[in-house]
């Protein structure tokens, strides 16, 4: 499979280093960043063997589906470096819709949550690509400091393309199982396009206000019922919206609210359910 840059991505000094097969995009990223490597460079492979998702969850890359990785040294502090993720979002579903624009207008929520306004591929947080309500795609940041002081940023994305698994608990699809004509070397070529234009909105992160409202008009769940697992406990409540940092708001059964920076959210038939959502859902 014979993947390439988007010309205006080529043009900014992007470079991109591609394998049949690999162990981790981002594993491999780190590694290049620690023998000083400084990016911007994608990492690419359709076929991906030891992926590995949020909270050191395995991510299954079958061939024929795309795992690519961004290392990049950002020039702000690490944590708004950590929006970048709100940035992959956006651009995977511009390229998605852009390599499908002529596919129906419907997302839901994960579990059936409630319908977004973004078309067929929604977003929910913080890093999951839906299609139909199904899990089709995540994003994965980690990040390494290097001996300078500074630090390096993997970014982290995996769709799939031709396949999906199907023992998961809760619904997975592919482009594939969509109808799609699309083969990863197509989607990356949009996708490495389309970041140009989100990372250009984000401008170091004086952006991120425009970033937060684009992704609002795609997200998953918005004023839907939702359980959010933070440090072993579960709140439960209404899907607000994301506050200016991005985090997600949640408002509580006494009409408070409260911001999270980082949990595993539940729509749906799990938000409803008086058992807590397992860990690894």
């Amino acid at each position: 499979m014979r993947f390439a840059l988007a010309p205006g991505a080529a043009l900014a000094g992007y470079r991109l280093e591609t394998h049949e097969t690999i162990g981790s995009t981002n594993a491999l990223a780190l590694e290049r960043a620690a023998k000083g490597e400084a990016g911007p460079l994608w990492i690419v492979s359709p076929h991906q063997q030891a992926g590995r998702g949020r909270r050191g969850r395995a991510w299954a890359t079958e061939p024929g589906n795309l795992a690519a990785t961004l290392l990049i040294r950002p020039d702000v502090p690490l944590r708004e470096a950590a929006t970048l993720g709100f940035v992959a979002g956006l651009s995977l579903s511009d390229a998605l819709n852009a390599v499908m624009p002529d596919e129906k207008r419907i997302a839901i929520g994960l579990d059936g949550g409630s319908v977004a306004g973004g078309g067929r591929f929604a977003l929910k947080w913080p890093n999951d690509v839906l299609a139909d309500g199904a899990k089709l795609s995540g994003i994965l940041l980690e990040s390494v400091v290097l001996a300078s002081g500074a630090y390096a940023l993997a970014i982290g994305i995996g769709v799939n393309v031709a396949h999906h698994p199907d023992d998961l608990p809760y619904p997975a699809t592919s482009l594939r199982a969509l109808g799609a004509k699309v083969d990863a070397a197509m989607l990356f070529l949009a996708l490495s396009d389309a970041w140009m234009e989100n990372i250009r909105l984000w401008a170091d992160g004086r952006g991120l206000r425009d970033i937060r409202q684009k992704w609002l008009a795609r997200a998953a769940g918005i004023g839907a019922e939702v359980a959010v697992r933070v440090d072993g406990a579960v709140l439960r409540g209404m899907f607000e919206t994301i506050d200016e940092d991005c985090r997600f708001v949640i408002r509580l059964a006494d009409g408070n609210t409260t911001s999270i920076a980082a949990g595993d959210v539940h729509f749906g038939a799990v938000a409803s359910a008086g058992a807590s959502p397992r860990a690894g859902d």
